[in-house]
């Protein structure tokens, strides 16, 4: 069963949520985000890519620029840019995005359930990236992002869910990206208990997005506990902040692949090698947009193709079986020479909200073919994770992603 648990978040004041709320860190490299933080001084980035406050040619991991986070977070709070709830609450943070809405639950999970695998994960963390997250979280003493989670549906939650959005937001804004986002606050007791009892029905909960951010928060928590040997297990640092959608809400997008070079092929002979293990149509100008599983548009010298798997080439298995597997060992490893993906120089991701036209950008530029995928299903993910597996990299890719700044957990020293 899942321990979910209400808590007292710190909030940005209803007048000023529009200013803070901010996308996640990691959307932004150094420069993207020294220049989006300009004319913003109440964005969040500020707070979560201090680094921004400096030089470029400060070390963006020197210990100043940890403790720039957490004076610029306590500044704010005392300055009234932020307000803390004085009763543990839930709360209701819904996204809407082209039509398209998502509603999940604000609140914090166990360490414990991330440890004993109730919170599964279906990717791989490096722990260079989860350094600087552990570092931030633990001088600030705040979880600032929040790690998005999912669960198969559950009738109480979801009936819950819509008796409060009868109810008037205390936040409600479009952000400059077109993207509308809602946030409700539940502190009725009834209500409070029910949530809480309702996730002890909950088997699991998947990382949907934020691995490095669960892992992060889970490996302060525990660093804490070590330090407080007479912790009890009600401390915050037990806990991290998530947001939980139910399953059937979420949407995954295509995460296409751009390759430098053939691999010393020349487009003839490429062309013959992979109809060996898929179907080659010649489509023109056209983008391919994928219709189905194992299904996959190729653009090579300023051409569009439809690539249809081999039968023979597909898999019951839930990792096998995923199309950005079936790409990798059947083409990608064997044809064009990337062994690993994660390393491999000649291969690089583009998200599906950028759409095809940058694939088609980047091959005129810098690159020599471009695959268009199939999105990975949300079953899939659930199946994987389940199995104790992992995905290949770059399998997913999730719309609209959660601002930071809207909540944050403060955990004990």
């Amino acid at each position: 069963m899942a321990n979910v648990k209400p808590f007292r978040a710190i909030r940005p004041s209803s007048a000023l949520a529009a200013q803070v709320a901010a996308l996640p860190y990691d959307v932004y490299n150094r420069e993207e985000a020294a220049e989006k933080v300009k004319g913003h001084p109440l964005s969040f980035l500020n707070i979560d890519r201090p680094e921004t406050q400096f030089d470029p040619s400060m070390d963006m991991y020197a210990d100043c620029v940890y403790e720039k986070a957490k004076e610029m977070l306590e500044k704010e709070i005392s300055d009234g840019v932020f307000v803390q709830d004085t009763q543990k609450c839930y709360y209701l943070y819904e996204l809407t995005m082209n039509g398209r809405s998502q509603t999940g639950i604000t609140a914090c999970v166990s360490i414990d359930d991330y440890l004993h695998q109730v919170v599964k994960k279906h990717e791989d963390t490096r722990a260079e990236k989860e350094q600087d997250r552990i570092r931030h979280v633990d001088v600030c003493s705040a979880q600032t992002g929040p790690i998005f989670l999912t669960y198969r549906t559950n009738p109480i939650l979801s009936y819950i869910v819509c008796h409060v959005k009868e109810d008037a937001p205390v936040h409600d804004f479009e952000a400059e990206d077109g993207i509308r986002h809602r946030v409700w606050v539940i502190d009725d007791d009834l209500a409070v208990s029910a949530i809480e009892k309702a996730f002890t029905a909950v088997d699991a909960l998947y990382i949907a997005d934020g691995h490095h951010r669960a892992a992060s928060a889970f490996k302060v928590g525990m660093k804490r506990r070590r330090t407080h040997p007479a912790y009890n297990g009600t401390e915050e640092f037990n806990y991290f902040l998530a947001v939980l959608f139910p399953e059937e809400e979420l949407k995954i997008m295509d995460y296409n692949r751009l390759v430098k070079t053939l691999n010393g092929w020349s487009k003839e002979d490429f062309l013959d090698r992979i109809s060996r293990d898929f179907t080659v149509e010649y489509v023109g100008e056209n983008a391919v947009s994928p219709s189905e599983k194992g299904e996959f548009g190729m653009y090579l010298d300023h051409e569009w193709y439809r690539l249809k798997v081999h039968p023979d080439k597909t898999s019951e298995d839930p990792v096998d079986g995923l199309d950005v597997s079936i790409l990798q060992m059947n083409l990608l490893d064997p044809v064009l020479g990337i062994e690993d993906p994660r390393t491999d120089e000649n291969i690089e991701f583009v998200g599906g909200i950028r759409g095809l036209g940058e694939l088609e950008k980047r091959c005129h530029e810098d690159m020599t073919v471009a695959f268009s995928m199939y999105p990975t299903s949300i079953q899939e993910l659930l199946a994987v994770a389940d199995a104790g597996r992992l995905m290949p990299p770059k399998s997913t890719w999730f719309e609209p992603k959660l601002r930071s700044g809207l909540f944050i957990h403060k955990i004990e020293k």
